[in-house]
């Protein structure tokens, strides 16, 4: 039985252990006495907080029970927030605004905060901020563009088509891809003008990088370039992540360059790295977005994965590196549609992901976490009437907050389209404002929606649905296995059909597509977001003179890294040494010539 068996056999054992906690404390009187005596405590210490109209509210909302069983049935089966098995949420407090005494507007009176004159410490927003388009310094305007109002500087960034598949601005017939649809990354050199003006190490600062297939190749750009303005010391205080996920690349998008096993080897390169010499970095996003993007359904996104973190553990254990050392630097991403399953789909994730590495790895309560950042639906964003798109981002920023996620980024309605605007990308960064700081829904009381009687029966049925996906890649022989088989993309693309007939024949309603349209086909005037001709040769200029300048230095640091590689040593500390002098198709073609290219399994 592979790990990923024995996750489907924790989680069972744990649910019968929770079941017979409900049964223990219902029939053993000095259990029952303690539980709710510890129930009477947790509910004694809750603070208070005032909403802005003066009305008390608990920091922490918990449901009004007094029967031993079902305070078990809560304390062991979801926990608190913070709690094993982490339901409803990783950690104690999320989204809310720090405590202070806020007088009723009958009183007129002042806040604590303006009679005492002491700031108020503030939260971490959980906004981050995606943004790619045109060169290095286009994309980081932007990037000021949009932190202009931001306490908490957390960028996200989109590369484009050459940099994903790590081929050069120069190589042939990729001319007109240059900055399109992300932002184009060569060289070291534009990976300064990517991040410039922004203080790298800060702890107010985190970078996110959306791309897997040369993924370590451009962690150790943004690594070089850190060291270049901040010195060597700044790389233990590099804070953020790289997305990374090789399984869900074969699974869904297909930006893979290197064979599987090679692939997976340079990804563990990187994390024994990362792991050992930078605390505060997430070198694996593991994503579901695109495997819910490519057409899976909610159940399978997440089943899918849980079971490629489940499987990238076990490598890392393998390789031997210490679960609770790698634990707490993995992270995930997920999509967030309109349909039901997403009202719990995160908080079913975050559980079983607990029970998984708790029992089955051996993790301590750090590594347990599953730290999630959400994007909502690019799927779900349809051309006609696409205003409309605002309320569907708004009501899937909703269902994410409600699932407690750690970041989340919101998209701009205009997407169908082109690469967001300035406008309807703020509007988009608005969205989530106004849910967390303009309305009350989260920011006075932990728990606000969560455990209604619905919620809970979707939980139920989301979590024997992800363990049956579990059983069925467990009997083809475990996540690699299937992947080879090409389980997991003949399921998406399955599904992906099916969504799409059910477009067609009505019974998926989409408002102004096929239900409520006004009668007109009419294509709106949007603006398109394209990179000038002027701009793309400017790139290829840079990059020229960038391997001009380079030329010898280039030639001796891929033969040393292509040594390394073919002793089967890490090769992350000749990847920094390369990456100084070599551009991105000058590695990627070297390693190509060691290792092989990806050819798609039939």
């Amino acid at each position: 039985m592979s790990k990923l068996g024995q996750v489907v056999e924790a989680v069972e054992k744990y649910n019968k252990f929770v079941l017979d906690q409900v049964r223990r404390a219902r029939t053993d009187e000095p259990f029952g006495r303690d539980l709710l005596g510890r129930w009477n405590d947790i509910k004694a210490k809750i603070p208070i907080t005032r909403a802005p109209t003066g009305l008390p509210l608990p920091r922490l909302a918990l449901p009004e029970i007094d029967e031993p069983g079902e305070i078990a049935r809560y304390l062991f089966g979801e926990g608190l927030p913070g709690e094993f098995p982490f339901l409803n949420g990783a950690y104690r407090e999320m989204y809310l605004e720090p405590i202070r005494e806020v007088e009723s507007f009958e009183k007129n009176g002042e806040s604590k905060e303006k009679k005492t004159g002491k700031k108020i410490p503030q939260v971490e927003e959980p906004t981050r901020l995606f943004s790619g388009l045109m060169l290095a310094e286009d994309t980081n305007e932007r990037f000021h563009y949009l932190t202009r109002h931001q306490r908490t500087h957390r960028l996200s960034t989109a590369f484009d088509g050459p940099t994903l598949y790590g081929i050069d601005s120069d190589a042939d017939g990729v001319f007109g891809k240059i900055g399109e649809g992300g932002v184009a990354i060569d060289t070291v050199e534009d990976m300064m003008r990517l991040y410039d003006g922004f203080d790298l190490g800060s702890p107010n600062f985190s970078a996110s990088m959306t791309i897997s297939g040369p993924a370590p190749i451009i962690m150790a750009m943004y690594i070089a370039a850190a060291k270049r303005r901040f010195g060597p010391k700044v790389v233990p205080r590099l804070r953020g992540t790289i997305q990374a996920d090789i399984f869900k690349e074969v699974q869904a998008q297909n930006e893979t360059i290197f064979p599987i096993e090679p692939s997976l080897r340079f990804l563990t390169d990187m994390v024994e790295f990362t792991t050992r010499e930078m605390p505060r970095w997430y070198p694996i996003s593991i994503s579901g977005y695109h495997i819910g993007e490519a057409g899976s359904t909610p159940v399978q996104q997440a089943a899918y994965t849980l079971s490629n973190g489940f499987a990238y553990a076990e490598m890392f254990v393998t390789r031997g590196i210490p679960v609770d050392q790698f634990g707490p630097r993995l992270s995930f991403f997920l999509d967030c549609g309109l349909d039901v399953e997403y009202i719990a789909l995160a908080r079913v994730s975050r559980r079983i992901w607990a029970i998984g590495m708790r029992d089955v790895f051996g993790a301590g309560p750090k590594a347990q976490l599953y730290k999630l950042h959400t994007q909502t639906s690019g799927r779900s964003l349809i051309a006609a009437e696409f205003k409309n798109n605002l309320t569907r981002t708004a009501a899937e920023l909703m269902l994410a907050y409600m699932n407690a996620t750690n970041s989340c980024h919101s998209n701009s309605a205009d997407e169908p389209f082109t690469t967001p605007s300035e406008e309807w990308i703020r509007l988009a960064a608005h969205g989530q404002a106004i849910l967390l700081e303009e309305s009350g829904i989260f920011k006075h009381t932990m728990n606000m929606l969560s455990g209604s009687p619905g919620m809970k029966a979707v939980e139920r049925a989301v979590e024997a649905a992800i363990l049956d996906e579990f059983r069925e890649i467990e009997r083809i022989g475990g996540v690699l296995a299937a992947v080879e088989e090409r389980y997991q993309r003949s399921q998406i693309q399955n599904a992906a059909h099916k969504y799409e007939q059910q477009i067609y024949d009505g019974t998926r309603p989409i408002i102004a597509l096929n239900k409520y349209r006004n009668g007109s086909d009419d294509i709106p005037e949007v603006k398109l977001a394209r990179t000038p001709r002027k701009k793309q040769q400017l790139q290829v200029d840079r990059l020229a003179k960038f391997k001009k300048k380079n030329a010898d230095k280039a030639k001796r640091a891929l033969d040393k890294l292509a040594a390394i590689v073919e002793r089967g040593e890490n090769c992350f500390p000749a990847l920094l040494e390369a990456v100084e002098v070599c551009s991105l198709g000058q590695i990627t073609g070297r390693l190509q010539d060691v290792v092989g290219r990806f050819r798609p399994m039939v």
